[in-house]
């Protein structure tokens, strides 16, 4: 079967190659992949800023049918159509697994960089980390469902967004906008999307399509004039951080009110943050740092998604083959996409 893989250290190095087609271990199935998307993880592996163990299929973000089913599969069956949760290799016995944090294990390996992934027509997966998706959802959509239970996990469950809560979002990437149309969904009263220049165009654009009230961009606008005129003076109650940049961490002190929460979300790739510690002591602030998805967020995910309230395949802007990856790719880094998919 051809896969788009990481075949080795350093910069680069990815390739459309022929792979065996996998066979299914105990309690695994055989999925034949329908959709799968682009992640900024994939991004990273590509510049070898996040760890991997090559050669490996790219990809995490997925949806298809179960085509095959290994010895000791109880609970789904061929036909199926389905999506996972990338929790894979976890141990089972540490004291995070044994708490329901499997996503957080030191020994989980992910499809994609710590295991074969989705970027190709076949991919086992364990029956255990499986959700069925609804009929009427379509395979783009249903690969949607990953990067929608982060931030129903992040601003849901970790954050604990409170219906009537003003929320700002710093970010509007791929995440940053379903963490808005998440919040929106928990019953936030208003959300504002705060995006750079390079942004402007394609991701604001998008942002005022999806509906949402305020729309900034920091080099045109004063962010933090416009969230205390919108609030009366007090201050955002949750501030989303979708950016990753050290100066957008630093700032979502100022928005935040007193007594405030702060959901951090997007990763600095290293770089350090000047972070305004004291102001943030004196204002009682909450912070809330995320990381992946828990069993609880799929489901509400899915469900979000199916009922409409989630509009996730709204952010998808380009849909191509698994041959056009490089296109793929290109488009995502000059920030000329937001999700890309792929079909095998």
């Amino acid at each position: 079967m051809k896969a788009l893989v990481k075949t080795e250290k350093g910069v680069g190095h990815l390739a459309l190659i022929e792979m065996p087609k996998p066979t299914p271990g105990p309690g695994e199935v055989l999925i034949e992949v329908h959709a799968s998307g682009i992640c900024g993880t994939d991004v990273h592996v590509k510049y070898d800023r996040f760890p991997y163990w090559p050669p490996v299929i790219l990809g995490h973000e997925f949806a298809g049918v179960i085509v095959g089913v290994g010895p000791d599969c109880k609970h789904y069956q061929q036909g199926e159509r389905v999506v996972g949760e990338p929790h894979t290799r976890h141990c089972g016995q540490c004291y995070l697994c044994r708490t329901g944090n499997v996503q957080i294990c030191a020994q989980k390996r992910s499809p994609g960089w710590g295991k074969h992934g989705s970027m190709a027509k076949y991919l086992v997966m364990p029956e255990q980390l499986l959700h069925r998706i609804p009929e009427q959802m379509d395979f783009d959509t249903a690969a949607l469902i990953e990067p929608t239970a982060n931030t129903v996990h992040d601003v849901i469950e970790r954050a604990r967004i409170v219906a009537g809560d003003f929320v700002v979002v710093l970010g509007p990437g791929p995440i940053g906008l379903l963490a808005g149309l998440t919040a929106r969904a928990a019953g936030a009263r208003h959300v504002a999307v705060v995006g750079t220049p390079a942004d402007e165009g394609l991701r604001l654009d998008k942002a005022r399509a999806l509906g949402f009230p305020t729309v900034l961009n920091v080099a045109k606008d004063n962010v933090l004039h416009a969230v205390m005129d919108l609030t009366g003076g007090q201050g955002a109650d949750l501030v989303v951080d979708c950016s990753g940049a050290p100066a957008a961490i630093a700032g979502t002190v100022e928005l935040a009110r007193k007594k405030g929460r702060i959901c951090a979300i997007g990763l600095t790739g290293g770089k350090p943050v000047d972070f305004p510690w004291e102001q943030a002591a004196f204002k009682v602030l909450d912070i809330h740092f995320c990381l992946s998805t828990s069993y609880t967020s799929w489901n509400r995910a899915i469900d979000l998604v199916a009922t409409g309230q989630i509009p996730a395949q709204q952010v998808i802007t380009h849909r191509l083959s698994l041959d056009q990856w490089e296109t793929g790719f290109e488009e995502l880094e000059a920030l000329r996409a937001l999700k890309v998919i792929l079909h095998p």
